[in-house]
C-alpha cells in the first residue's frame, strides 16, 4: 500500500516505517480495504500528520480509533467531516472549551482541521477501522506505530502539551517525558464519563494556552473550527 505521509514525517519516522511489522501492517490494511468497507478513506489514513508537520506540533490529542459510520471519519481524532452531525463526545469537548474560555460557542461543524493546521496533532491510536465495527483494527499493530510517534515527539521536541482523555489515552501516554512536556489528564468526553463528573471542568484548553504562552509558543485559537 502506498503510504500517503508527507516527506518530513517520512524522514522523522523512516526507521519505524522500514520495520517488518509496519510493512506487514500496510499489507494487511490494503487487504482490509479490498475486502471490507473501512474508514477513513485510504488517502486520509495519515491526515493527522499531513495537516500538522512535526516541526509545528504544539499539542497532541490522543483518540482511540476513527469513527466507523459512513462519511464520518476524516483521519483526525474526534473530528468529523463537514455536514456530519457532531458526535456526543465532540459536543462535550466544545461545551467544556466554551465554558473554559468563557465564550458562547455554537459550532455548526465538527471538522477540526483548523486545530490541526495550528499545530494540534489529532492522533488516533489506530488509524483505520471497519465500517460499523469499532476497534476492529486494534489488533493490527497500529498501536506499535502510534506509540513510536508519541515517543519520537517526547524525545525530540520540548514544551509540547499532551491531552490524555480517558483511561486508554492515560496508558498510551505513560512514557512521555513529563520533565520536558505538559501532560494533562482527565476523564473521556463521552457522555458516560462526562456525566460522572470526570470531564467537565478540566480547563485543558486554557491550561494548554497558558503553558504555550509561558514558553514563548503561539497559542491555539480553539474556537476557529467553523
Amino acid at each position: 500500500m502506498q503510504i500517503n505521509l508527507n516527506p518530513e514525517w517520512q524522514s522523522i519516522l523512516s526507521n519505524e516505517i522500514q520495520k517488518p511489522y509496519f510493512q506487514d501492517l500496510m499489507e494487511t490494511v490494503e487487504e482490509e480495504y479490498k475486502i471490507h468497507t473501512c474508514y477513513p478513506p485510504k488517502d486520509l489514513i495519515f491526515a493527522a500528520f499531513n495537516y500538522c508537520s512535526f516541526k509545528d506540533v504544539k499539542v497532541v490529542i490522543i483518540g482511540q480509533d476513527p469513527y466507523h459510520g459512513k462519511g464520518e471519519a476524516n483521519g483526525l481524532c474526534f473530528s468529523v467531516n463537514d455536514g456530519v452531525r457532531i458526535p456526543p463526545s465532540l459536543r462535550n469537548i466544545f461545551r467544556e472549551m466554551s465554558d473554559d474560555l468563557g465564550t458562547i460557542f455554537m459550532p455548526t461543524s465538527g471538522n477540526l482541521e483548523a486545530w490541526a493546521k495550528q499545530g494540534v496533532l489529532l492522533l488516533n491510536a489506530s488509524l483505520t477501522v471497519r465500517e460499523d465495527n469499532p476497534n476492529s483494527h486494534k489488533h493490527l499493530k497500529w498501536n506499535v506505530f502510534t506509540d513510536a510517534v508519541i515517543q519520537k515527539i517526547s524525545e525530540e521536541k520540548e514544551h509540547v502539551v499532551f491531552l490524555l482523555w480517558g483511561n486508554f489515552a492515560h496508558k498510551k501516554g505513560l512514557k512521555i517525558d513529563r520533565n520536558k512536556h505538559l501532560v494533562l489528564e482527565s476523564g473521556h468526553p463521552s457522555p458516560m464519563s462526562a456525566n460522572q463528573g470526570k470531564w467537565f471542568g478540566n480547563k485543558h484548553f486554557s491550561k494548554t494556552n497558558d503553558y504555550l504562552k509561558q514558553n514563548g509558543i503561539e497559542t491555539i485559537s480553539w474556537i476557529s473550527v467553523d
